[in-house]
């Protein structure tokens, strides 16, 4: 199911729409968003050197981890370095995210310099300026892709890390000018979601075309710590978990999928579930207080229903009353007003009329139109 993300990543978006983007959550219980995250950047950075992706490049915003960290990562992966730097530019959030570095070089204070020496990496120097950033983010990919009708995708660490520095609206500003660029071909981030409000991550979730949420397999608010068994389930939750996606497809369906992961030194394997296991984790449909499917009591119950005015073959015409005169009503005055009375017979019960007023003519219900000559 992992894949099948990445694939959609590597897709990109259709000529006119916006750019494919994923929003990876996670939280305390189960901290492994940053490895998922590591596991969609090297898959799409493999579909990039091979060609096989709609974008020609990647843009990496770091705000949770030095530069040096992404060399490291695509080394241990396997990735060419000196060839994977050609279609990689990293924006360094995190040396010098708020610039003191700079301004303490430039009264003395310190004499080594803030960045690492790299011709793929620049530094942003303050974070909180987000035009600015949006700028460096789009010369970078420019840069790998030119001006032409290439693309190239972009991908941040952490937007958690951002909202320390500027609020929800701004961030959210940000990521929707990326992905209504029109070189911008995927986006994808990683948010931590207990460090923010339902509405904050409500925003970021409703912003993505995907949702990929990091559970843990057993929640904590279910096991007791007088267990020694239950503490052990607690202890799997920092080796293993589920992750579930939520993809919205273009007709406006949504499509979930859940498997589970094992991590083992930093890497993540994606194992499918048993259809036992994912049938327990398909029950998570919200709870309603009535029934979408009917018993087979209640299907024969309505089989037996009698529909109005419906002819149940008992041989006899059904006659519908309309309202108006007919030759099978009888009329008689009570009490000084005018009733027809439909002709009684024994299985369809009886309808009593009462007219408004002696004046009123049997046809009224008709069109007072109908005669003129328009």
């Amino acid at each position: 199911m992992a894949d099948a993300v990445c694939r959609v990543l590597r897709d990109g978006a259709l000529e006119g729409e916006h750019a494919t983007s994923l929003t990876i959550k996670d939280s305390i219980d189960s901290p492994f968003g940053p490895i998922v995250f590591d596991y969609v950047f090297t898959q799409l950075s493999s579909f990039i050197s091979s060609r096989k992706s709609q974008s020609q490049g990647i843009v990496l915003v770091t705000f949770s981890r030095s530069p040096s960290l992404t060399v490291k990562l695509l080394k241990n992966r396997g990735f060419d370095t000196d060839t994977s730097q050609n279609r990689l530019r990293v924006l360094d959030c995190y040396t010098d995210p708020l610039g003191w570095k700079e301004r303490l070089k430039e009264h003395g204070a310190i004499k080594h310099p803030s960045t690492e020496a790299s011709t793929y990496v620049s530094l942003c120097k303050d974070v909180r300026n987000l035009d600015d950033l949006l700028s460096l983010i789009l010369a970078l990919g420019k840069g790998i892709v030119g001006d032409g009708k290439y693309r190239f995708s972009v991908a941040i660490d952490s937007v958690s890390e951002m909202l320390r520095h500027t609020s929800t609206s701004s961030v959210a500003s940000l990521l929707s000018n990326l992905r209504s660029h029109a070189q911008v071909s995927s986006v994808f981030w990683l948010l931590h979601s207990d460090l923010h409000d339902m509405k904050t991550s409500a925003t970021f979730e409703y912003m993505s075309s995907m949702v990929a949420t990091v559970k843990p397999l057993t929640t904590s608010t279910n096991v007791s710590r007088d267990n020694n068994n239950n503490l052990s389930l607690l202890e799997q939750n920092y080796q293993k978990g589920q992750f579930h996606t939520f993809l919205k497809r273009r007709n406006g369906r949504v499509r979930v999928m859940i498997e589970e992961f094992n991590v083992d030194q930093s890497h993540i394997k994606f194992m499918t579930m048993s259809p036992v296991d994912n049938a327990v984790a398909q029950s998570i449909v919200p709870k309603v207080q009535f029934n979408l499917q009917l018993s087979d009591k209640e299907r024969s119950d309505r089989a037996k229903v009698v529909l109005p005015f419906e002819h149940q073959e008992t041989g006899i015409s059904v006659k519908i009353y309309d309202g108006r005169k007919s030759l099978t009503e009888s009329k008689h005055e009570s009490n000084g007003v005018l009733i027809e009375k439909v002709q009684k017979h024994d299985d369809f019960g009886e309808i009593t009329y009462f007219r408004d007023s002696d004046d009123e003519m049997p046809d009224s219900d008709e069109d007072p139109d109908d005669d003129l000559d328009i």
